[in-house]
């Protein structure tokens, strides 16, 4: 039986391309110590031999071979023709490995601490969240109990039916208040621009007061308008439903 060979390293010279296979280089230092009267053996060079199959499914390239390091395994041959092995060994390569890197070691085993103090602390606000929630439930049944009492009250219970009872404020002459989508504007009116500083102002002070500073002016059946034309953008703009208006006869 042949002898099994496992060398690991980085490629020492460029990848070869032949027509089934493909041929590198590399090296292993010998042993620190030789028994005495021996002498030492500095390194060893050899010359692998990878089928291109095999190479392929490695994903080395070129370029990476020169820099990752690699584990190899297979038996010594003398067969190869000596200007396709520099090599003082040859290899024929059953298995190639590519081996991971120790900084990537590192940053992996680094995320995954990262990973399970984020997990920790996740767990530990949900548990402060479980306890806080268990804390607040007394007094949530406590406020429950007490409300009925509360409702029991008639003059509460006229203080709360009190802002139904209320009506929207309108500016100061308004006459009647329609649906916004009910008033028809002529096209005179839409081919004008009105001053943006003065629809401003009254933009703000619908946004003070929550109503126009005055109501529109429209035709009593038809609803076209007449007057006010920068009320109604402003109105359209603030998406009013109902605006406050006054009958053109009544000018």
């Amino acid at each position: 039986m042949p002898h099994k060979m496992t060398i690991t390293g980085s490629a020492t010279g460029p990848l070869r391309e032949y027509d089934r296979y493909v041929a590198f280089d590399m090296r292993e230092k010998g042993s620190p110590a030789a028994p005495k009267g021996l002498k030492k053996s500095t390194f060893i060079s050899y010359t692998v031999f990878v089928a291109k199959k095999a190479f392929n499914k490695t994903g080395l390239t070129k370029k990476s071979i020169m820099h990752e390091k690699i584990l190899v395994q297979g038996e010594p041959t003398l067969d190869i023709p000596i200007d396709e092995c520099p090599g003082e060994i040859g290899i024929i390569c059953f298995q190639i490995t590519v081996l991971p890197n120790k900084n990537d070691k590192e940053a992996n085993g680094s995320n995954d601490k990262k990973e399970t103090k984020q997990e920790a602390s996740k767990a530990q606000q949900e548990v402060a969240a479980t306890k806080q929630e268990e804390k607040q439930e007394p007094v949530a049944i406590e406020a429950k109990t007490v409300q009925p009492e509360v409702n029991e009250t008639p003059v509460q219970e006229k203080k709360a039916a009190q802002p139904k009872k209320q009506q929207p404020i309108q500016p100061k002459g308004t006459k009647d208040v329609v649906s916004f989508e009910d008033i028809i504007v002529p096209e005179a009116f839409l081919k004008t621009r009105p001053s943006p500083v003065k629809t401003e102002e009254v933009i703000e002070f619908v946004k003070r007061t929550g109503h126009l500073d005055k109501p529109l002016t429209i035709e009593k059946g038809s609803k076209v308008l007449k007057d006010g034309y920068r009320r109604y953008i402003v109105a359209k703009t603030m998406k009013m439903d109902n605006v406050p208006v006054v009958y053109d006869y009544q000018k």
